[in-house]
């Protein structure tokens, strides 16, 4: 009977479900911080590791969108992990909320990116480097509001966890795998400088591409 009376209006507002705790909505607004900077380290850090191998598991190794998806979804697996620890015993739908967040952001990011490549490209030859985090910025928001809804959302029951998990297991295996074996299509094509180069996945030459010199 508690756990009906918790929920009277969820039928009416979807922004009353958004806003139900603001212990979990704080936590998923920090999560926009955390997911934004770390994943912005990972961006840096398989050229910090002197090209490591085993580093290109999670940190991106080239300019292609597909790269920059990846560091969003690790550093937003590490923060729900973290998150777990805090939130579980009021959260609802966790793996499910999760999931979500983890493949909204990503599509997010997508739209929101080639929207503005498709503006600032043939206006300006392309983009700028603050643009582009932007965009980045404006996914992970999106994919965070979805969170939030589903771990304020009346639990969905055991279905939803598995589906949760599945989706979970998939994004996991394509982003520690296709960076090694790239599916040879625009997504995963290095665009540096706003432009195709006809790479795919670890590069041989990352001169032209330092940062840390």
């Amino acid at each position: 009977m508690t756990q009906v009376a918790s929920y009277p209006q969820q039928k009416k507002s979807g922004w009353k479900t958004l806003l139900r705790s603001r212990r979990i909505a704080l936590w998923e607004a920090g999560g926009v911080l955390f997911i934004n900077i770390f994943g912005g380290f990972l961006h840096f850090a398989f050229e910090l590791s002197g090209y490591a191998k085993p580093v290109a598991f999670f940190a991106s190794v080239n300019e292609s969108t597909w790269e920059h998806l990846k560091f969003y979804f690790w550093a937003g697996l590490l923060f729900a992990l973290i998150e777990y620890t805090y939130i579980k015993d009021e959260a609802n739908n966790f793996i499910f909320a999760k999931a979500m967040s983890f493949l909204v952001t990503p599509l997010a990011v997508i739209f929101v990116f080639y929207a503005y490549v498709g503006i600032m490209v043939p206006i300006h030859g392309q983009g700028t480097y603050l643009g582009a985090v932007l965009t980045g910025v404006v996914g992970v928001i999106i994919g965070q509001l979805v969170g939030s809804y589903y771990l304020q959302k009346r639990p969905l029951g055991k279905t939803y966890k598995y589906i949760g998990l599945g989706i979970i297991v998939i994004l996991i295996l394509m982003f520690s795998t296709f960076t090694y074996f790239p599916p040879k299509i625009f997504l995963f094509e290095d665009f540096y400088g706003y432009v195709y180069t006809g790479q795919f996945g670890v590069l041989e030459d990352y001169e032209p591409y330092k940062v840390f010199r």
